[in-house]
């Protein structure tokens, strides 16, 4: 499993290939980034919206760079993604965020939810969608645990007590969903998956069948 813009993409152009084919044979995309270097495409976005379906999402689990630099390392910071979003919006291509993960006692207070949103409609955003919380397989929980103890010490405690061997790990704060629903709505931003789709699929009108009755 691997970002469409990890870092080897600066240098082989796998994705920028693959979506010169995705145009060539007029098919739409859907792309999923921790990357600024997606601006790089605007080009081939563009041509492609022109024929189909484009959506570009962000994820965005912190709306301070210093606490997205610890969380996410060797990613661009929190900020450099919304400027890229806020250009590839003023393009007319169809943005937004992923507030996913929400990580329990680290990414999961108030004020950040609502920044996060924030700064999402301020950079052009059209959706901002979330699904909550933390999911640990057991090696991954492994290594969450060693990296909790290198950049979190004492937080692996606080998981253990709270949820043992549990796949999901959602934030004890039941009342992020009520502000998430809430400072979407603030903003106009769309939060529901069905709604998200239905914005952004072009309504493309289909030539009648021709008949020979």
């Amino acid at each position: 499993m691997s970002d469409t813009y990890n870092p080897f993409e600066k240098q082989y152009e796998i994705t920028r290939q693959s979506l010169e084919l995705i145009s060539y044979y007029n098919f739409g995309v859907s792309i999923e980034t921790k990357s600024n270097l997606i601006i790089r495409d605007i080009d081939i976005f563009k041509e492609i919206n022109k024929k189909a379906d484009v959506i570009l999402k962000f994820t965005i689990t912190s709306a301070d760079d210093n606490l997205s630099q610890r969380v996410e390392p060797g990613v661009c910071v929190s900020s450099e993604r919304l400027k890229a979003m806020k250009k590839l919006s003023k393009e007319g291509l169809f943005v937004g965020t992923l507030l996913t993960p929400i990580i329990p006692f680290i990414t999961d207070s108030e004020d950040n939810i609502r920044n996060v949103i924030r700064l999402s409609y301020e950079n052009g955003a059209k959706f901002v969608f979330s699904m909550g919380g933390v999911t640990l397989r057991e090696n991954q929980r492994e290594y969450f645990y060693e990296q909790l103890d290198k950049i979190f010490p004492k937080i692996k405690e606080k998981y253990i007590k709270t949820y043992g061997n549990n796949y999901f790990c959602y934030p004890l704060n039941k009342n992020l969903n009520k502000i998430f629903k809430e400072e979407c709505e603030k903003y106009g931003l769309l939060y529901k998956m069905n709604d998200i789709v239905k914005a952004y699929k072009k309504q493309i009108q289909q030539e009648e069948q021709l008949t020979f009755i």
